[in-house]
């Protein structure tokens, strides 16, 4: 019989519009030029050229896609999640510059920002000259928001900043962040020029996970701000956890990417590693490995896409979105692992993408949502009953 890719196993792909498909190829093929022959080098020292592919990236569109005006395609939903979907299958960091910059920074700005601030940052982000990061998280405040320390208080018609944010994607590279702060009017969004004074920036180092990727913690020391720099339609902490939904849309997505690079590395292995004269994949434990690898990598790509066609519709749910990420990313990883095993300890190599993929994934289904928190927002959406505290 001949041997199919395994999301080519239940015809998949019809399942997608011409213009989808399209745009799936292009991303495909910028990540097979532009990041997988790299990315075992950015990954091994931990370094990743974030303007070069931030250029790149906005050449073709990638930035806020799925936004509107302002330089942004206007791209579907779908179209948006199987670019996560190929960018993630090159490095979850890769794809974490487009979640953050598109779907966090640019998402705010788009969604709650004056007309001045979007025509003053969202054309040039979207072209990759300008790169955001999005400033919630703090060292002592990751899955509780609400209690986050960061506070801005009113001086004239200024105002000041004072507080830390704690892994940042995109920080040490940034142009402009959007730090959410407690005011005496609950929280509120804030655009700074990482310029400005009382900013400082220190880049995460000996990182284990997404070490192709740019992270920072932010100190904001008396940073003085016009009312201008305020999101002014951003009002309370639904603002950035609309943000954060965006953003794990794209996980939902992603994280099949590396689910998918994982298993073709693996099924690719299988068939040419012989032990006790012959193949690998022809043994009946390998076998089932694979094909319990593909029958989630499919189930959750069909989730993937009924979830993007809820959103096309605007019928998509929050905790939707977690149904899909705690889903995906957990099988994902589950997979990674899984494909380890069958590279023996190949698997541990560089040479491979199968462990660079796992330990990313560690990072991935901690971000934007613990796996308890999405158990949590599931729980609550089946009882009526929040168990948050």
């Amino acid at each position: 019989m001949r041997a199919v890719d395994a999301l080519e196993m239940l015809a998949l792909d019809d399942l997608l519009s011409d213009e989808e498909r399209a745009v799936r190829d292009v991303v495909r093929r910028v990540v097979a030029e532009h990041v997988r022959p790299y990315v075992a080098q950015w990954f091994e020292e931990g370094r990743v050229p974030t303007r070069e592919l931030a250029r790149r990236f906005g050449e073709i569109g990638l930035f806020g896609m799925h936004l509107t005006g302002y330089g942004c395609a206007g791209s579907s939903m779908v179209s948006y999640g199987l670019a996560c979907l190929e960018l993630e299958a090159g490095d979850s960091g890769v794809r974490s510059l487009v979640s953050v910059q598109g779907s966090l920074a640019m998402y705010a700005i788009w969604r709650y920002g004056s007309e001045e601030q979007k025509t003053a940052w969202l054309p040039a982000m979207a072209a990759g000259e300008r790169i955001g990061c999005f400033g919630l998280t703090e060292p002592d405040h990751g899955s509780d928001p609400a209690s986050m320390a960061t506070r801005a208080r009113r001086d004239g018609d200024d105002w000041v900043l004072d507080g830390t944010k704690m892994w940042i994607t995109n920080a040490p590279v940034a142009d402009v962040a959007v730090i959410w702060a407690r005011t005496d009017e609950g929280v509120r969004g804030f655009l700074v020029p990482m310029d400005t004074p009382g900013v400082t920036v220190r880049e995460i180092k000996h990182k284990l996970s997404l070490r192709a990727s740019s992270t920072g913690e932010i100190v904001l020391d008396g940073v003085r701000l016009p009312e201008q720099a305020r999101l002014p339609e951003a009002v309370g902490l639904r603002a950035p956890l609309s943000c954060l939904t965006q953003a794990r849309f794209g996980i939902v997505f992603g994280a099949l990417g590396a689910a998918r690079d994982c298993l073709q590395t693996a099924i690719a292995y299988a068939t040419s590693r012989e032990q006790f004269g012959r193949p690998i994949a022809g043994f009946q434990l390998t076998q089932a490995k694979l094909a319990d690898m593909a029958i989630e990598l499919q189930k959750g790509y069909l989730l993937a896409l009924h979830l993007g066609r809820l959103a096309d519709a605007g019928r998509l749910r929050p905790a939707q979105v977690s149904v899909g990420k705690l889903n995906n990313v957990r099988e994902a990883l589950a997979i990674a692992r899984t494909c380890r095993t069958i590279l023996g300890a190949n698997g541990i190599s560089l040479e491979y993408p199968v462990l660079r993929h796992a330990a990313n994934l560690e990072s991935v289904l901690t971000y934007e949502g613990t796996s308890e928190i999405h158990q949590l927002v599931v729980g609550e959406a089946l009882t009526g009953i929040a168990a948050f505290a």
